[in-house]
């Protein structure tokens, strides 16, 4: 029995060996740094550590890497002890702890029930938040039409053998879920390797992509495997791949027509299995225009080009419900508070509905967390919804057909104290009820919109100014 996926942090070939015995796939790592980075590519079973990292250094690995990742850690002794102990290592948050690397048949044992936990482990495809299990296999929450669409493209791309594919995408809309969709529904047992374009140097990024040869350049003092070849004939996702130098498009482009490539420094044509999926926030047609991106790159991409729709796309905007309880549910930011803030009242969840979302489903997260950090009730109601008023937000009562007229938050805040207010001939108890506040706190957003005034000659409004401030 062997796993799928196994890490191995620090220089211990014995180890390494002894992982190839337990698995198909093998990456290693020679310190902490480059062991997280590897993590968050590789979504490994296992990582294991050889003895020469402290309990300290492992538990602060485990912090950085326990956001993105779910895996068994095991550090294996050299058999001559050690200035800790086992009890040392298991405080830290490692699951077991071998004497040596002869302990062969205990790493057999924990592969084994790792292995039978991967295989008992429920799916969680829950009906209400995801339209099928491809889209609950990544989180991508929803149920509007925009979002069968997405899902549709997705498996027609990913029963076919095109490549490379590109997603296109406003920041924040979930390019990376839509990616490993099709990474999950063509080749689901290899490894899906990301790479963030913006985030390195051009020779950074060159080095990382198809790795190095000892003595390339300066630092290179030692072989390094490059991404095309951790992706083996699984995923390679290039993100912002706009952001990519024009040097290294090229070099991009020949491996897409040729198929190989070779490491920096290096000779030896390298064959590349992987499927390359790329992704933009920008539109790569004017970035040709404007000379900023190869025309021939672009075309090479533009096969079958899967587009996601922002947040506020009329259908999309059908699923902010379920996607702030779906965070709600599934947030972590405030331990304390699990469990016990649970719902979101009705018409916080118009004020969300209504809002264009700039930052789309990442800025829908943040809001979510923050609500939950403020609220003292077990409802997150529209005091606690926080947006951002200085960015530019879009409200009115008909901004689910056009979206045509600009409004604060305040404004759309005002409105809808307004509306239940009339709904409810002024009975402040009520509609504090219905809009999820106290009766403490409408009275002080009645004064803060000045409502009294505004609607001081309808008929239905009989309490005097005097009666809501005092």
């Amino acid at each position: 029995m062997s796993l799928k996926t196994i890490v191995v942090v620090g220089r211990s070939a014995e180890i390494q060996s002894l992982a190839q015995q337990v698995s198909s796939t093998v990456f290693a790592a020679d310190n902490l740094v480059e062991g997280v980075d590897v993590v968050e590519r590789a979504n490994p079973d296992l990582v294991l550590f050889d003895s020469r990292f402290s309990p300290s250094q492992i538990a602060e690995f485990i912090n950085v890497t326990s956001k993105t990742s779910e895996f068994h850690i095991v550090v294996i002794g050299d058999g001559n002890g050690s200035a800790y102990s086992c009890e040392h290592f298991i405080e830290a948050g490692v699951n077991h702890y071998l004497d040596s690397q002869q302990d062969y048949h205990r790493l057999k044992d924990i592969v084994k029930q790792v292995k039978n936990k991967l295989i008992s482990k429920p799916a969680k495809v829950e009906d209400k938040f995801f339209l099928d299990a491809l889209a609950a296999s990544v989180g991508m929450v929803g149920k509007s039409s925009a979002i069968a669409h997405t899902l549709k493209m997705i498996k027609l791309v990913a029963t076919s053998l095109c490549n490379p594919i590109l997603i296109i995408g406003e920041t924040g809309t979930g390019k990376e879920l839509a990616a490993r969709a099709i990474h999950n529904e063509r080749h689901p047992k290899s490894p899906f390797i990301a790479v963030n374009c913006a985030a390195l140097t051009a020779n950074l990024l060159e080095s990382e992509l198809f790795g190095h040869v000892k003595g390339s350049f300066t630092s290179a003092d030692r072989d390094k495997v490059g991404l095309l070849e951790m992706a083996q004939d699984g995923t390679l996702f290039l993100d912002e791949i706009s952001e990519m130098p024009m040097d290294l498009q090229a070099k991009l482009l020949r491996v897409l027509q040729e198929k190989t490539y070779m490491k920096v420094g290096g000779t030896k044509e390298i064959e590349c299995k992987a499927v390359i999926v790329a992704s933009s926030n920008r539109n790569l047609k004017l970035e040709v225009q404007a000379n900023r991106f190869r025309a021939d790159l672009y075309h090479r991409l533009n096969i079958f080009p899967i587009v996601l729709s922002p947040l506020r796309h009329p259908d999309r905007k059908k699923d902010v419900p379920l996607i702030a309880e779906f965070f709600l549910k599934q947030s972590a930011i405030c331990p304390q508070k699990s469990g016990k803030v649970n719902s979101i009242t009705p018409l916080a969840l118009e004020v969300l509905q209504q809002y264009t979302w700039h930052g789309n489903v990442r800025e829908l997260r943040n809001v979510i967390e923050r609500a939950i950090l403020l609220e003292t009730s077990d409802k997150i109601g529209l005091t606690s919804i926080v947006i951002d008023t200085e960015e530019p937000s879009h409200f009115s009562d008909n901004a689910r057909v056009d979206g045509t007229k600009n409004f604060s938050l305040a404004k759309a805040e005002q409105e809808l104290i307004a509306r239940v207010l009339r709904e409810t001939n002024w009975q402040k108890t009520k509609a504090a009820e219905l809009l999820g506040i106290s009766r403490a706190t409408l009275y002080a957003k009645v004064k803060q919109h000045n409502l009294a005034s505004d609607f001081s000659e309808e008929e239905d409004y009989v309490p005097s100014l005097q009666v809501v401030v005092s």
